[in-house]
């Protein structure tokens, strides 16, 4: 818990801290990569360094960590961080590496801030960060623990035995365990990290959901191509995996983590999705499917047409097995099936039952719409569970 004198002056200065941490969060990176340049290229996603999501991510962060502190310090640090110590997990972060962020972060403070952060200011927002990195480095050991794993040293390499083209710039890789071990045990709904080595020799880390079942004999991952768009480049690895790999390449992938994972209800199930973030959800109901779950399913997915909707056919088997609903919005209704509906999803044409567990995942919009809307039909808050693809990790509690 943060201490009483250290709790009111970051609450006095976080209306400063907060309209300059963008520039505290930039200069932090700078200062880092400056030092350290083989991070960049071993452990961060250089995309998301480029334009800015990674640190508009860790300034969300910092903001929503201390804000907990400061108002609402009822709550403990270690029932706001699982997000974060999941993805920390899967790249492999270390302890020591906690240290080397403190150093830079802090000149970052003094460099952005200068006279504004007085000595006991910065003590204060220096407590707010050892009580975030001491409940990540605890939370992350537990995980480490609970796969069997060291920091960074739980790579495991798999051979693609298979590849299959699903839809319009999207292919699935399955996997199988080079070293002729049972693969890891997961929890479906999680996702694995993994690590490619490109060809100007960097060694970039993405994660990608297994969209296959625990059930299944081979992982699966799903992968959609990012294209440029506007000023943003094309997807470094997301190309590489596309362009480059094939039946018989092998790759570094990490154990399975993620903590949006089915729950063991026998609460009816809401899927939402848009674009590839169908993924998730999918492994959710091929096991569903797999296991004879007799649990109401309903499946809301929405994309840019049928060319471009990811394990279609998939979905829509898992939905026949599970005599379930299926609900599909496209912008473009060009070979589109039937029951297909032009446009947004729009809940208000459901009838959702009472009890919903919904699921959630696609792009930050997406997600933001369709959560307030579910809380509008009568859908619990603490029912609603979401997925996030790239660096948005904070979620402050409901």
């Amino acid at each position: 818990m943060l201490s009483a004198r250290s709790r009111d002056l970051v609450a006095d200065s976080l209306p400063a801290v907060g309209a300059v941490v963008t520039d505290i969060t930039r200069r932090f990176y700078r200062s880092l990569f400056d030092e350290h340049p083989e991070l960049l290229d071993h452990l961060f996603n250089r995309g998301n360094q480029a334009n800015g999501e990674q640190q508009n991510a860790l300034a969300s962060a910092l903001v929503g960590f201390a804000s907990l502190l400061a108002y609402r310090p009822y709550i403990r640090p270690e029932d706001v961080i699982a997000r974060i110590a999941h993805k920390h997990a899967s790249v492999g972060i270390t302890p020591e590496q906690y240290g080397l962020v403190h150093h830079h972060l802090m000149r970052a403070f003094s460099d952005v801030l200068g006279p504004a952060l007085p000595p006991a200011v910065a003590a204060a927002w220096d407590e707010v960060y050892w009580l975030m990195a001491d409940s990540l480095v605890a939370a992350e050991a537990r995980l480490y623990a609970s796969v069997g794993a060291e920091p960074g040293l739980a790579w495991r390499r798999w051979r693609v035995v298979l590849r299959v083209e699903e839809a319009l710039d999207v292919v699935s890789l399955h996997l199988e365990p080079v070293d002729g071990a049972p693969p890891d045990p997961y929890t479906a709904g999680q996702y694995v990290t993994v690590a490619s080595e490109l060809p100007d020799g960097a060694f970039q880390l993405r994660q990608y959901s297994l969209s296959s079942a625990p059930e299944d004999p081979l992982w699966r991952i799903t992968v959609r191509r990012s294209r440029p768009d506007g000023g943003r480049p094309a997807g470094e690895v997301s190309s590489f995996l596309h362009d480059r790999v094939g039946i018989g390449s092998t790759m570094l992938v990490s154990p399975p983590y993620g903590e949006v994972v089915l729950d063991d209800s026998d609460a009816p199930l809401l899927f939402a999705s848009s674009g590839i973030g169908a993924t998730p959800l999918v492994g959710m109901l091929r096991h569903l499917s797999a296991t004879g779950s007799r649990r109401p399913v309903t499946v809301v997915h929405a994309d840019r047409s049928a060319w471009t909707h990811p394990l279609r056919f998939d979905v829509e088997r898992c939905v026949r097995d599970l005599g379930g609903r299926l609900h599909v919005w496209y912008e473009d209704m060009e070979d589109a099936p039937a029951h297909a509906r032009r446009g947004p999803v729009d809940l208000t044409e459901l009838e959702l039952p009472s009890g919903l567990r919904a699921y959630l995942c696609g792009p930050g919009s997406f997600t933001r719409e369709l959560r307030p809307a579910l809380v509008r039909a009568g859908v619990a808050p603490k029912g609603i569970r979401h997925e996030v693809f790239g660096p948005d990790l904070w979620q402050a509690p409901s």
